[in-house]
């Protein structure tokens, strides 16, 4: 009977699973093809890098949270952050990082992500200017980042006229 109750509770993690990654699969998809937009990158980078391309992901979620922590219980917030989480740590490991240098690379990204998150928990406060600063301080440049600063203003209200169901429901089209 130890067996039976053993597998029971794996069955129910395992469909806790699916429907956790289900629920959130659109979310993350949609992030994901709002930074691969090639156009951000034209804005400010010649080159597309994983690294250039983490952090656009990065503040993308951070808006998203920012919108949305509001009007989604916080549990519900925390479990679509660990499998955000959790399926960036996978394409590290798809790049062919090691353990010991994924587990310091996510450190590094959880920091940064908070850090960014801290910044934009304020952009409503920000002039342009410092909106601009914030762009150059992430991602390391020192070139003109005002249409950077004007997408992400557009993504803000486009956020704000939307639901986090519609977000999750499938695909969106985002129209900024």
């Amino acid at each position: 009977t130890l067996f039976v109750v053993q597998l029971e509770i794996k069955k129910r993690k395992i469909i806790k699973i699916f429907i956790m990654n289900k629920e959130y699969i659109n979310i993350y998809n949609n992030l994901i093809n709002l930074t691969r937009n090639k156009k951000l990158f034209n804005y400010f980078t010649k080159n597309d890098e994983f690294s250039d391309r983490l952090i656009i992901f990065l503040i993308h979620f951070g808006f998203f949270l920012k919108v949305f922590k509001s009007e989604v219980p916080p549990k519900k917030m925390q479990h679509l952050y660990d499998y955000v989480f959790k399926q960036l740590e996978i394409s590290i490991r798809e790049i062919g990082y090691g353990d010991a240098s994924i587990n310091k690379k996510m450190k590094n990204y959880i920091n940064l992500f908070y850090s960014i998150i801290n910044q934009i928990e304020n952009w409503d406060k920000y002039d342009f200017q410092k909106k601009n600063a914030f762009f150059s301080d992430y991602l390391n440049k020192s070139i003109n980042m005002d249409k950077l600063t004007v997408y992400f203003d557009k993504y803000y209200i486009f956020l704000t006229n939307n639901t986090f169901n519609s977000f999750s429901k499938g695909v969106i089209k985002a129209k900024f």
